[in-house]
């Protein structure tokens, strides 16, 4: 769950998005370079920003040790050796500057000085930056789990999880580049600026400034119509991996179908888009890059001509003309460095606009500020007049009314989308009803927390999907603080003694992708067995057997008529044959109760529930005798 500091930090990701403004987009990410629980991480962030002024002042003094140097070559009838402007150097150290092996000793210094500064500063930071990153992709998994069914069933799952994991790196790039890239920019930026203006006079502070500021307007103006290529990069590549995704998940029906060269030609079609607008981003990068070394060298140019005339008239040394080519190169590497951050930075943004929107997305399904748990005593179940849409014109469920008293069974039966499957997600509270209640004990399930009352239920659901793990960790997952001996007692209860002891792994036998490793029959015996290790009040048996055969759905009702003996019982299910010792049957059609009473009274009334259960018996019959052996086979 996504906790409430969680949300004070996390500004306001809605806010985020296309047409944002960049301020919009790194403001959000801020606070977690700054965690207010975590004082060791910001005194990193302490301890890194002084590293990052010592940095930048030893970065100035190269470039001044080097017109030292030059001036010191030059010859002793120049001034070598004269201090800046306003200053004298004593006697002695006059003498040392003096010397060029000296100078350049100091030059090599400040140069080691430099890089190890920055490398210590990096890395202190880099477990401040990737703690942040953790931070908002672990908020954004969690605020994932907390967003309601019809949000996932409206997406797909591949594009999802790829427009989350660039999310997710452009969440880094944006923590590296302002914290670690940005600031130190503007930190040497401001030292130049300043040493040229005392070294020599505002018409050079002016050149570098408006060499700064042409260059800045023009990657903003390249950057902004780059963006739209990076989206149209970000759609295809998108697309390309929810194909992908989405293939591979139908690796069976692809190959029954023989449709391995229509997927690819699918997929490649797809890969197109993706390279025509890779091939347009890397052309417009390249043009970017030109515009922008054409301005600084036009700047470079105008400095180093002022500078020229300057030495030729005798008022500058040669060491000056050097320093001035070196700190406007000095200079380049930070303001080209400041076009590629806000190049990247606005990519990134581009990059994590999918997940701000997901970050956005207000939760269908939520707790009351008032919310209690659910106290569940005799699990008596209720539904009281249950009205349901997904889609306002057309309604699943049209005043719904029905009890399950506590200990006993109910079976709902009914034809496809008569909305049987509806009333398990509602129960559940998967969907909030449109209108009407739903009661456990008394207690409106909507004005009590989700989590006490999914604790309430266990369910065995007609398709059981696993996580690709062990058999251990599946059963496990019912209840994961069960013991091993608890575990163990769920699968035997649950039949899956014959799988465990065939397995050379046991309980360690991988089940494969969404269990595909294992039977039908298998998957719904670990259904159930995580079902017994959760030890529910309520059960609800989701058409738990009609994708067996019947040899295999016999054995599995018997586990279920165990598991569900003396617990409240919801069976929704489309065999009949299934429902036939219920306590209680109702039969919906067209979203209302049609017939409602035991299984022999529903066949003596002839109504809807008898014609279905002749039609069913007709055709088990049919299968029955397809089921034969043959002679001579």
């Amino acid at each position: 769950m996504t906790t409430d500091s969680d949300r004070e930090e996390s500004g306001k990701p809605a806010s985020v998005g296309r047409g944002r403004t960049l301020l919009s987009i790194v403001i959000p990410v801020l606070p977690y370079i700054w965690p207010r629980e975590r004082p060791d991480l910001q005194l990193r962030v302490i301890i890194a920003s002084l590293l990052l002024l010592a940095t930048k002042v030893a970065m100035l003094a190269i470039p001044l040790l080097f017109k030292l140097v030059t001036d010191a070559l030059v010859g002793p009838e120049g001034p070598p050796a004269a201090a800046p402007a306003g200053l004298a150097w004593p006697a002695g150290l006059a003498w040392l500057l003096a010397a060029p092996v000296a100078i350049v000793v100091a030059y090599c210094a400040a140069r080691i000085m430099e890089s190890t500064l920055a490398q210590l500063r990096d890395g202190l930071f880099g477990k401040v930056g990737m703690h942040a990153v953790r931070r908002l992709a672990v908020r954004a998994f969690a605020h994932l789990h907390e967003l309601s069914l019809r949000f996932h069933l409206e997406r797909k799952i591949g594009g999802l999880s790829r427009a989350l994991e660039r999310g997710r790196n452009g969440i880094e790039i944006i923590v590296r580049l302002v914290a670690m890239q940005l600031l130190p920019t503007f930190v040497e930026l401001m030292l130049i600026v300043g040493y040229m203006m005392w070294q020599f006079d505002w018409r050079y502070v002016a050149t570098v400034l408006l060499t700064v500021v042409c260059y800045v307007i023009l990657t903003y103006r390249l950057t902004e119509y780059r963006l739209e290529i990076r989206r149209n990069v970000n759609s295809a590549d998108t697309e390309s991996n929810s194909k992908a995704v989405d293939s591979l998940i139908n690796y069976e029906a692809v190959k029954y179908f023989n449709a391995e060269q229509r997927e690819i030609e699918r997929y490649d079609s797809v890969m197109k888009r993706y390279e025509d607008a890779s091939v347009k981003a890397i052309t417009s990068l390249s043009m970017t890059n030109s515009a922008n070394t054409v301005v600084f060298t036009a700047g470079l140019g105008v400095a180093m001509i002022m500078c020229a005339l300057e030495v030729k008239a005798g008022t500058k040394t040669i060491g000056d003309f050097v320093l001035v080519n070196a700190m406007m190169l000095q200079l380049y590497q930070p303001l080209y460095f400041v076009g590629l951050a806000y190049r990247e930075i606005k990519q990134a943004a581009a990059d994590i606009e999918a997940m701000w929107s997901v970050l956005a997305e207000v939760p269908e399904i939520r707790d009351r500020a008032d919310a209690r748990p659910l106290k569940v005593e005799s699990g008596v179940i209720r539904f009281d007049n249950v009205v349901f849409a997904y889609e306002p014109e057309r309604k699943i469920l049209n005043g719904v009314s029905f009890e399950v008293p506590s200990g006993k069974s109910l079976a709902i039966v009914g034809s496809s989308g008569s909305g049987k499957s509806t009333i398990a997600r509602l129960l559940f509270r998967l969907y909030d009803v449109t209108s009407g209640r739903i009661l456990i004990d008394g207690q409106d399930i909507s004005e009590v927390t989700q989590i006490s009352l999914r604790r309430a239920i266990g369910i065995v659901p007609q398709d059981t999907v696993l996580f690709n793990d062990t058999l251990r960790y599946n059963i496990r997952y019912g209840l994961w603080s069960a013991t091993e001996a608890e575990v163990e007692d769920a699968a035997r209860l649950a039949q899956l003694d014959g799988l465990v002891g065939a397995a050379p792994e046991g309980y360690e036998t991988e089940v494969g992708e969404r269990g595909l490793k294992l039977s039908g029959g298998e998957k719904q015996r670990v259904a159930i067995a995580r079902t017994v290790l959760k030890n529910p009040r309520i059960l609800v048996l989701d058409e738990a057997t009609s994708a067996l055969d019947t040899r295999t759905e016999k054995e599995i009702q018997g586990a279920l008529d165990r598991v569900s003996r003396n617990r409240t019982t919801l069976i929704i299910a489309h065999r009949l044959s299934t429902v036939v010792g219920a306590d209680e049957i109702i039969v919906l059609d067209r979203g209302v109760v049609a017939e409602r009473g035991t299984h022999s009274v529903l066949l003596a009334s002839g109504g809807l529930y008898a014609t279905m259960w002749r039609h069913q018996h007709r055709v088990d019959e049919a299968l029955d005798v397809r089921d034969l052996p043959v002679p001579g086979r």
